[in-house]
């Protein structure tokens, strides 16, 4: 509850809400910044999200893995698996990140990550040592790191779902074959190789052009292309 001082009543939140929300006026925490939205829309070539997710096997096993998700460029990265993801595991896959994106990390500022335990104060130093900062969501907050929780949730749907995962190196190649045809083939809104590869038209009338069709883990995923 809140004071009316000059009358002496006392109104409650949602009264004061309403007032300020007749009156167009945002909360004042919107007033000073940026909405999350907007920060991340703006950032977006300087964010790389990171996101554990798990892999259940045939036999009942657990397994889990971690991604990375560039938000400018949406090139996936499933860096490992494993069945005891300690904090010591989870910084080695940080240190495995930065290896394969080389000289493309200095075009990152944030890793944007939740408050899963398994990161820990090492696995910032590992980044921070990159010079990118490491913004924690809030917790229970899925909707901060929404962006790599939707690849997660369409790795899960497209193929997760649909394969029979039997062990530790199947869940390996399962992951890795979907992440190839995610970050070459897969449409996108920005496909991860925009500015290497130009798009191609084909004259459909043309006798010599033929369309192939590629299976991907035996058939779960089609790839389709044009071939002389």
């Amino acid at each position: 509850m809140v004071s009316w001082v000059r009358l002496g009543h006392r109104l409650g939140a949602s009264t004061v809400w309403e007032i300020l929300d007749r009156a167009v006026i945002d909360p004042a925490p919107r007033r000073c910044g940026p909405t999350w939205r907007e920060f991340l829309t703006a950032q977006a070539e300087g964010i790389i999200a990171a996101g554990f997710f798990h892999i259940d096997t045939v036999l009942g096993a657990r397994l889990y893995a971690l991604a990375f998700l560039e938000h400018g460029t949406r090139r996936l990265r499933i860096t490992g698996v494993t069945t005891h993801p300690t904090r010591e595991w989870t910084v080695q896959q940080a240190r495995n990140l930065a290896d394969e994106l080389g000289s493309r990390m200095e075009s990152l500022r944030f890793l944007l990550r939740d408050c899963d335990g398994k990161y820990g104060d090492a696995f910032d130093a590992v980044v921070e040592a990159e010079e990118l900062r490491v913004i924690a969501t809030a917790p229970r907050a899925l909707r901060m790191n929404a962006h790599c929780e939707r690849i997660i949730g369409s790795t899960r749907r497209e193929i997760l779902d649909h394969v029979v995962i039997m062990g530790e190196g199947h869940a390996r190649h399962v992951p890795a074959a979907y992440q190839k045809h995610y970050n070459e083939h897969r449409p996108h809104q920005v496909p991860p190789d925009v500015h290497e590869h130009t798009g191609t038209v084909h004259d459909l009338d043309a006798s010599g052009c033929r369309p192939v069709r590629t299976r991907i883990l035996g058939g779960v995923i089609n790839e389709h292309r044009y071939a002389a």
